[in-house]
């Protein structure tokens, strides 16, 4: 797939980490203006992917990837990731909508090489690979 033009591959990560509670993935959000690190926990059920954000821990089902996997496959183009508090409502059409996890699950997904995602200072959109 051809890059979109507001895509900045410079920005793409490069991970550290291979993904478990003793080296989690250090992860930055889409913007590029926050670091947190999250690791795969196959021994909780459901299993989960468990972000740090600060001293926040943030648990998402891990089934999470494949849902939105299977979302932007069906979407078939950049999808925006609508990124909003919690107090806001999420936008409809949009990743945050699927599951309030906008900040944190793309960039897992980027890392894992299931999507492209974009890395401008606001208003970033993915899509499927």
């Amino acid at each position: 797939m051809a890059s979109s033009p507001r895509t900045h591959p410079a920005h793409a990560p490069s991970v550290v980490g291979n993904g478990t509670r003793e080296q989690p993935w250090v992860l930055k959000t889409p913007s590029g203006q926050s670091e947190f690190t999250t690791y795969r926990d196959d021994e909780v059920d459901p299993p989960a992917l468990i972000a740090q954000v600060g001293k926040t821990e943030l648990r998402y089902q891990l089934r999470c990837l494949d849902d939105l996997a299977k979302m932007l496959e069906a979407h078939g183009d950049w999808m925006p990731l609508g990124s909003a508090d919690e107090q806001r409502p999420a936008a409809p059409g949009t990743v945050e909508a699927c599951g309030r996890f906008a900040n944190y699950v793309p960039p897992v997904m980027e890392a894992l090489g299931l999507a492209e995602v974009e890395h401008n200072a606001k208003n970033n959109r993915m899509r499927r690979k």
